[in-house]
């Protein structure tokens, strides 16, 4: 069906979108206790009796193995609130409408990216 016209997303559809938003809400938060895990664990690696040479260089990698880490973290939960935010547009049935040109986002890239708010109509008007 040609999304052309029409002004938003059936409720059938919502619904398809929200199972989809909230499998990728669990799938995300388990990623991100991945993340915070790994940080939290990057401390000791089992190094203490080795060289102190050895020892200084391992210090170093963890410095900036925690801050890609805390970087990780930062994006992943600003996914997370983007995909929460995504949940409220489906309640309020403004879910898939491009806030710029306020026509329809096709299905293909809500699928791809459920949190978009932007149709590539949009995007690429954005981008120049």
């Amino acid at each position: 069906m040609n999304e052309e016209g029409k002004t938003r997303y059936s409720d059938k559809d919502l619904e398809e979108f929200k199972i989809l938003i909230q499998e990728k809400i669990v799938k995300a938060k388990e990623q991100l206790e991945l993340i915070k895990s790994a940080y939290m664990n990057d401390g000791d690696n089992g190094t203490d009796d080795t060289s102190p040479t050895f020892k200084a260089f391992e210090e170093g990698s963890s410095v900036m193995s925690k801050e890609s880490n805390s970087q990780l973290a930062i994006r992943q939960e600003k996914f997370i609130r983007d995909l929460k935010n995504a949940l409220v547009r489906v309640e309020n049935k403004t879910y898939g409408i491009c806030r710029v040109t306020q026509k329809l986002i096709s299905k293909e890239r809500l699928k791809l990216v459920p949190h978009a708010t932007l149709s590539i109509e949009a995007k690429n008007m954005q981008d120049k």
